[in-house]
C-alpha cells in the first residue's frame, strides 16, 4: 500500500519514446513496420505486441529500457553451440512480443497484459553495458520472450557494447521485416533463430504470425554473413515427429548450409498448453538421426541431459571437441586457434579467448558473518537462479559452488557487487554426480532463489521471501476462464 504522503510509482508502460519504422497516414493513423505484420494504429491505440502504440498520431514504444532482471547465464542457455563454448553472458529480456504462441515459456512477459509492475526492471544503456563491463562480460543476449519488440532499445545499445568489445547475440524467432533487420546487421554479430515449425498452417494456429517472413529473415542475416544457429521446439504429438525434421533439414540444407548448427529442443508444458507431457527424447533423438541423414553436419539436442547429442565432433576426424552436460561447456579437442586437435582441421567454431573468468577461493575468508545455504537438484530443475542485492554502500562479496560429483571442484566462486547492486545469475547441473549449489552471502546482501526449468523460462515467481532457505519456487500457471468473454485467459499463481 502507498503511504499517503509517497508518489505512486508509474506504470511500467506510462513512459512513451518515439519508435523507429514508423509510416505515417491520413487522420493521424500510423504504421508500424516492425514485424510483418505492419500494424495500422489509430490514434490512442496499441499494436498486436502491446508495446507500441500511437500517441497524437506519432508511433511510439512503450517498452524502452523496461526489462526483466538482467541474469548471468552461459551462451548454451541460448541454442548457440558454435561461438564462444561456455562463454558467460548477460541475458536480457523485454515486455511484449510480435507472437503468441501457445506454449509460450514466457508468457508472463511476452504478453504484456499480464505484465505486473513489480517484475519489471528499469535499465539505460549505459547500464547494461557497463554491468557485463564490470562483470568481465563478453558477450550481451537479446533473449526471453522475444527482442524484436525491443527495437529502439535494442539497437542502441548493442551499438554502445560494440563500441565497449562486446559480441551481441540476438535470440529470437525472427518475425520481424527485412527493413527492421537491415537496421540490426551493423550491431549483432550472433542471431539464434527459433524456428517454430515448417509448416505455415502450424504458424498461424500456434503463433498467431506467419511461416515465410521468418524464413525470409534467416536467409538474410546468413547472407549478411552473420554467425547463425537455428533451433525448433518439438512438441509433444503436435511438431516432434520426422515431417518436422525433414522439413527443418531440407530448410537448413537447402537454404541456408549443411553447416549450420541446428538444435532440436524439448518441449515441457506451459502456458496454454499443460494437458500433455515433456517430448519424449527417443523422438528427439529419431530426429536428430534424420537431419545427420539428410547432410547436416552439426545437428544438436537442447534441454536434455545424459546424452552425446550435445557433444561437438569434428567435421573431418570425428575427434571429440566439445562436451557438454546442460547449460555447461568443455573444450577437450580445439586449439587456441579453433582448430581440431586431431587433424587440425578448422572447426568453424569462433572462440573468445579473452573472455575473463571469475576469480575463485579454496574456502570462504575467514572471521566473516555469512549465510550459507544450500539448493538440491531434483526431477527436472537442473539450474537455478540466484539473485543478490548490495543493501550497502560499498562493495562486497558474495560465493556460489558446487556440490557432489567425484573430483568435484568445491572451490567458491567469487560475485563482486558493487554498492548497492542487484545483480541475477545461475548455476547449472555440469556434471551426472552433482547434488546441487551452495550460495554465501553476508548480512548486507537480500538474496533470492529462483528454480529454472530448461533454458527458456524465465521465473517470474520468487522461490523464496527474502531468505536464502526456503527454497521451492512454484512456476506461475495459466488459467483458462470461460466466464470472462472480453479476456478469456487468465493468469493465476498456484496455491502455495
Amino acid at each position: 500500500m502507498t503511504h499517503p504522503n509517497q508518489t505512486p510509482k508509474p506504470a511500467w508502460n506510462s513512459e512513451a519514446r518515439p519508435a523507429r519504422l514508423e509510416e505515417r497516414l491520413d487522420d493521424d493513423v500510423v504504421r508500424c513496420h516492425l514485424s510483418p505484420r505492419n500494424c495500422r494504429i489509430r490514434p490512442g491505440q496499441h499494436g498486436f505486441c502491446r508495446v507500441r502504440a500511437n500517441r497524437d498520431g506519432r508511433l511510439v514504444t512503450l517498452n524502452y529500457g523496461r526489462s526483466v532482471h538482467a541474469t548471468e547465464e552461459t551462451i548454451e542457455t541460448e541454442a548457440v553451440f558454435h561461438y564462444a563454448p561456455g562463454a558467460r553472458i548477460l541475458s536480457m529480456g523485454n515486455i511484449g512480443c510480435m507472437l503468441n504462441c501457445d506454449y509460450c515459456h514466457n508468457w508472463k512477459t511476452s504478453q504484456a497484459r499480464y505484465v505486473e509492475d513489480k517484475d519489471v526492471h528499469h535499465y539505460t544503456p549505459r547500464e547494461v553495458v557497463d554491468i557485463a563491463v564490470r562483470h568481465g562480460i563478453r558477450v550481451i543476449s537479446w533473449t526471453y520472450n522475444d527482442p524484436v519488440v525491443w527495437h529502439e532499445f535494442v539497437v542502441e545499445t548493442a551499438a554502445l557494447a560494440r563500441a565497449a568489445g562486446i559480441v551481441n547475440l540476438y535470440k529470437s524467432a525472427l518475425f520481424i521485416t527485412a527493413e527492421a533487420v537491415e537496421e540490426l546487421l551493423p550491431v549483432i554479430d550472433i542471431f539464434s533463430v527459433s524456428i517454430k515449425s515448417l509448416d505455415p498452417a502450424y504458424y498461424r494456429r500456434i503463433t498467431k504470425g506467419r511461416l515465410e517472413p521468418v524464413l525470409e529473415a534467416t536467409e538474410q542475416v546468413f547472407r549478411a554473413g552473420k554467425h547463425v544457429e537455428v533451433s525448433t521446439l518439438m512438441v509433444t504429438d503436435l511438431s516432434d515427429d520426422e515431417k518436422t525434421a525433414r522439413a527443418m533439414a531440407a530448410f537448413v540444407g537447402e537454404r541456408l548450409s549443411p553447416d549450420v548448427p541446428t538444435h532440436f529442443v524439448r518441449f515441457h508444458p506451459d502456458y496454454k498448453m499443460t494437458h500433455t507431457v515433456r517430448t519424449p527424447v527417443d523422438r528427439l533423438e529419431k530426429a536428430r538421426g534424420t537431419a545427420l541423414g539428410m547432410g547436416l553436419r552439426h545437428v544438436y539436442l537442447g534441454n536434455v541431459y545424459d546424452t552425446d547429442a550435445t557433444d561437438t565432433r569434428c567435421r573431418a576426424c570425428g575427434r571429440l571437441q566439445i562436451t557438454r552436460y546442460g547449460l555447461n561447456a568443455d573444450l577437450v579437442g580445439i586449439d587456441a586457434d579453433a582448430r581440431c586437435t586431431g587433424c587440425g582441421d578448422h572447426t568453424g567454431i569462433t572462440l573468445l579467448p579473452d573472455a575473463r573468468p571469475r576469480e575463485r577461493v579454496r574456502d570462504l575468508p575467514p572471521g566473516q558473518d555469512l549465510s550459507v545455504a544450500g539448493f538440491d537438484w531434483h526431477g527436472d530443475v537442473r539450474a537455478l537462479h540466484f539473485q543478490l542485492r548490495n543493501t550497502s554502500g560499498a562493495p562486497v562479496r558474495a560465493y556460489a559452488r558446487r556440490l557432489g560429483g567425484a573430483g568435484a571442484d568445491r572451490s567458491w566462486e567469487v560475485i563482486d557487487l558493487a554498492p548497492h547492486e542487484s545483480f541475477r545469475s545461475i548455476a547449472a547441473k555440469s556434471t551426472p554426480g552433482e547434488t546441487g549449489v551452495q550460495v554465501a552471502v553476508d548480512h548486507t546482501c537480500e538474496s533470492t532463489l529462483h528454480q529454472v526449468f530448461d533454458r527458456a523460462h524465465f521465473p517470474t515467481v520468487e522461490a523464496t521471501a527474502g531468505t536464502l532457505n526456503a527454497d521451492v519456487s512454484p512456476l506461475p500457471l495459466f488459467v483458462r476462464d470461460a466466464s470472462r468473454n472480453s479476456r478469456p485467459d487468465t493468469p493465476r499463481s498456484p496455491r502455495p
